[in-house]
């Protein structure tokens, strides 16, 4: 048995025993990513850092999946040189991989804090443009949260008309209809959901209560384009199609007919 120090704690392990071993072996926590015990070990995550003493008493940082123990050997899970390793593989990993959940909740647990994940907006503010300039809801704004900018809804404004995420050229938001609900979300998070209206003419949810009851105060004078708000688009212009089609034939004529004598 080969006897070393971890965290000043005595562990005696049997020789070829890696130190990340030695360590669980003790119950003592060492992230990784890369490793599994049916494979050989490989290091390439390497937030697996622990600080081994030299014989002059400095540290150095080695990855525990790789390391061997050996006799009289006094390591550390924890100190500033292991936490600036682990940041720094943390740091690296979080670029190649910067949606994973599971690297940003080592790093939590690290206490290491990682940079903001990509929440896939550009920040070009067209859905902002057109809620405002188009919609005229002014549903959506830009802010600062946490020093980051970004697209902030408003619900109480958000009619559920869909134009925001049409024009957004990220699909940063997006939208779902199901069960005659339309859902609207940005970074994932909903931020409108609003009942849809059946057309008249072929049965299918089209619009929202709020976007057609907005539609009408907009069209309120011309009542023959406000009768078009009951059905959807194609219905819409198939009716439309209809009515001119009537409005441009001639009247008919009435003829009588004359008893002949």
């Amino acid at each position: 048995m080969i006897t070393i120090h971890i965290n000043d704690q005595p562990v005696s392990v049997e020789p070829e025993t890696t130190v990340l071993q030695a360590a669980r072996s003790l119950g003592i926590v060492v992230p990784t990513l890369c490793h599994h015990p049916a494979l050989k070990a490989s290091g390439s995550c390497r937030i697996c850092a622990v600080a081994v003493e030299k014989v002059t008493g400095e540290k150095t940082i080695m990855l525990s999946c790789l390391l061997k123990v050996k006799p009289g050997m006094r390591l550390w899970t924890q100190g500033a040189e292991v936490r600036q390793a682990r940041t720094k593989a943390l740091l690296k990993l979080n670029a190649m991989a910067p949606m994973s959940e599971r690297i940003r909740h080592l790093a939590a647990q690290e206490g290491i804090e990682l940079p903001p994940a990509p929440d896939g907006c550009i920040r070009c503010r067209l859905c902002i443009r057109v809620c405002k300039e188009i919609v005229g809801q002014e549903a959506l704004r830009m802010e600062v949260v946490d020093d980051r900018q970004l697209v902030t809804p408003d619900p109480d404004r958000c009619i559920g008309c869909g134009t925001c995420a049409n024009i957004c050229p990220t699909q940063a938001i997006t939208v779902r209809e199901d069960g005659g609900m339309r859902t609207i979300s940005i970074r994932g998070e909903v931020f409108g959901r609003q009942p849809l209206l059946r057309c008249q003419g072929c049965g299918k949810y089209y619009a929202t209560e709020k976007q057609i009851g907005l539609m009408e105060k907009r069209t309120a004078p011309h009542p023959q384009v406000k009768e078009h708000h009951s059905y959807c688009a194609n219905c819409a212009k198939l009716l439309s199609n209809r009515l001119q089609v009537l409005e441009k034939q001639p009247p008919r004529q009435q003829t009588t007919n004359k008893r002949q004598r």
